[in-house]
């Protein structure tokens, strides 16, 4: 009899090892995890929901302890730690990110891995295994719900997918057979929550959920190390989370190639700090406005094309997003970040302290978002876009299939080191260096200590 889908997935996170993994793989998910770092660092400063994590992980008593959030002196407990992590590492929405999933898999996954390593002193090659476990788990789940129909239905799969990654990671750092992985995923799906709710008036709970995701995931994993017992087909059973979160799950295609085909590979990094579905947009209209040297005020239209699933979280209700309030409705604007490239040649963080200037405000406007069919057919492989802009009584187009910073597009460690300076320096000073080539070498690493502590 064929083990089920929940088994074997939790059979493949017990034996992963470095000594085994592809190369090409532990090169990347090394740059993934300085990536995530840089965001942490700068997200305690400048996301508008730090003070109110930090408060509240305080007056939760999750602040005790040894622990520390990347690029702060402050420590806390275990859970409080995993919490704050990922939660800042989602809160700039400048984190990684899986097309065909539709989610951020880094944010959940990386702090419950590393927080699981410096309670028990595991090794940075042992920590980064584990890591590439946890991509797998939540990019697997992710893809065969399918991710369109898990958004439809309102939820947000950097969450309700990610703390099963998170789970996964916790406990192959803890050195947990299988059936122990097993376990800690079946907990893991008693905890599995998060909503899009808050595109509807920029609420933070964008990276609370995925904060609280990681600490479950971590939660889980400790759970069960400790013996307690998880449901069995956590993944693909009768009330399991494909069945429960999307109406056509496709439970196969979480094994399918595993071990083989990594979808650790097929993750991004984001070169500016927005949704995803934004960015071919923005390389579209940077490259436009370069060659054609256009300027704001001779803008009459621009028109951005987009697939469904892109159209929903950054086209639609089109007055509402060319109106952003707040930046997370910023984030969540193609008619922001679009009127920011044209106005200013770059989408940076600090791009959102021009939320309310005139030029950008009359460009808006002037910016609407259709569905494209092209567009459609090359999801959801790739998050492509179409770029219209109406000047001087011409129509100047361009299409981006491949945004800048997704897989076969990737940012090589030059930029990586280039985006992380940008991040980690207005916090750290000259020491973001040494904290960059800290999480570079992770799996050279004695201990978790050494990383959190740079």
């Amino acid at each position: 009899m064929t083990a089920g889908v929940t088994t074997q997935l939790a059979a493949f996170c017990a034996a992963i090892d470095i000594a085994t993994l592809p190369p090409e793989v532990l090169a990347r998910t090394r740059l993934l995890v300085t990536d995530l770092i840089g965001c942490i660092v700068r997200a305690q400063k400048e996301a508008p929901s730090a003070p109110a994590l930090y408060q509240a992980a305080d007056a939760l008593g999750l602040s005790h302890g040894p622990y520390r959030v990347f690029g702060d002196d402050r420590t806390h407990g275990s859970t409080g730690a995993t919490f704050l992590n990922a939660a800042l590492a989602h809160a700039l929405d400048f984190d990684d990110t899986h097309a065909a999933g539709t989610l951020h898999p880094g944010a959940p996954v990386i702090p419950a891995a590393i927080v699981a390593g410096a309670m028990t002193g595991a090794s940075g090659a042992d920590v980064l295994a584990a890591i590439v476990a946890g991509y797998e788990v939540t990019c697997r789940i992710a893809v065969a719900l399918p991710a369109g129909d898990h958004y439809a239905r309102g939820f947000h799969p950097t969450a309700t997918c990610g703390v099963f990654g998170a789970a996964a990671a916790a406990g192959r750092v803890f050195g947990l057979p299988a059936e122990r992985i097993e376990a800690a995923l079946g907990i893991a799906l008693s905890q599995s929550a998060g909503s899009l709710q808050f595109l509807v008036d920029g609420a933070w709970t964008k990276p609370f959920q995925v904060g609280w995701a990681s600490m479950a995931g971590l939660a889980a994993a400790t759970l069960a190390r400790e013996g307690f017992r998880g449901p069995g087909e956590a993944i693909e059973g009768r009330h399991g989370f494909l069945q429960g979160y999307a109406p056509s799950p496709n439970p196969a295609r979480v094994i399918e190639d595993l071990g083989t085909v990594f979808e650790t590979m097929v993750t991004g990094l984001k070169p500016y700090p927005s949704c995803r579905y934004g960015h071919a947009g923005i390389d579209a209209v940077l490259a436009l406005r370069a060659e054609h040297d256009l300027r704001p005020d001779e803008v009459e239209s621009v028109t951005y094309g987009l697939s469904r699933a892109g159209l929903l979280l950054v086209g639609q209700p089109i007055e509402t997003k060319r109106n952003p309030t707040n930046i997370v409705g910023a984030q969540f604007s193609a008619p922001f970040v679009l009127s920011s490239a044209l106005a200013t040649g770059k989408v940076g963080w600090d791009s959102y302290a021009l939320i309310d200037d005139p030029t950008i405000r009359t460009l808006m406007a002037k910016v609407d978002c259709i569905h494209d069919d092209e567009i459609e057919a090359e999801f959801p492989t790739n998050m492509s876009g179409r770029i219209t802009i109406a000047a001087r009584g011409q129509r100047f187009t361009k299409k981006v299939v491949v945004p800048l910073g997704e897989p076969s597009h990737f940012l090589d460690e030059q930029a990586l080191l280039a985006k992380f300076e940008g991040l980690a320096r207005p916090v750290q000073g000259d020491g973001w260096r040494s904290l960059a080539d800290a999480a570079l070498s992770i799996d050279r690493l004695p201990n978790m200590a050494a990383l959190l502590s740079a």
